[in-house]
């Protein structure tokens, strides 16, 4: 018989899988060195606005999926989290503009890469159609952004001096508001994951999220580091 996990050690093997987080991308880590161009952190943060607003959708799809109502009661609180005033949508699109694009070309999505929109609308895609637990289970790899957040926070005045500090506070809320969804997402996984087949299943699920994080990383890089966005050889190029 294969062995199932106890709770303490399947939690453990889930955290292990933060050495796939996208914070170890080539491109992630020149960010982190402050080796940026200007158009590189505009590329980075335009792409990145279309995963933020699709964030609050992928929470709605997953409640969609019929919860418990404790569990809905407790979820609503991540689309508020996005879409109230001052929320996190809001303070991305003041990080937009500080680092030099404009509200409506962010809004508009106009510069979001093909291969970007692809892989964060396969994850909305997941949630809408998989069990609530398992759609869940996907959002898990946010227990592995504290780390990035408070690094930003601690090195972009210094890196990146040209970009308002008061533009960061999108990273503020969430060092605020991630260990509270970190603790509800876990209590979800680890009770209902809770049979060696599902455990294998959660595993499989976390390395998605994963690989959907890590591609976009792989297609902003191609864009703005290699210069070879889609048809770059055969149509004009779009400037911010």
């Amino acid at each position: 018989m294969k062995e199932i996990y106890s709770k303490k050690d399947f939690e453990l093997e889930l955290r292990k899988m933060e050495n796939m987080y996208h914070i170890h991308h080539p491109y992630q880590q020149k960010m982190n060195r402050g080796e940026f161009t200007k158009k590189q952190m505009q590329g980075w943060v335009v792409n990145r606005f279309y995963y933020q607003c699709m964030i609050p959708i992928k929470d709605m799809a997953i409640m969609a999926n019929n919860p418990p109502i404790e569990h809905r009661r407790l979820w609503i609180q991540r689309v508020n989290t996005h879409i109230k005033p001052n929320g996190a949508l809001e303070a991305w699109i003041n990080l937009g503009v500080a680092v030099g694009l404009k509200k409506e070309d962010l809004i508009s999505h106009k510069y979001v890469l093909p291969g970007v929109k692809f892989a964060i609308d396969a994850y909305v895609d997941y949630t809408r159609n998989a069990k609530w637990e398992e759609a869940a289970m996907s959002s898990l790899s946010e227990m592995f952004a504290l780390k990035i957040h408070k690094l930003r926070l601690d090195t972009w005045p210094l890196l990146y001096p040209w970009i308002d500090e008061n533009a960061l506070s999108y990273f503020k809320k969430r060092l605020l508001d991630t260990p509270k969804d970190n603790i509800h997402a876990l209590d979800i996984v680890l009770n209902y994951f809770n049979t060696y087949e599902l455990q294998q299943k959660a595993f499989g699920i976390l390395q998605f999220k994963l690989d959907v994080l890590w591609t976009m990383l792989d297609h902003i890089y191609l864009a703005y580091e290699l210069n070879k966005e889609p048809y770059f050889n055969i149509k004009p190029r779009l400037t911010f």
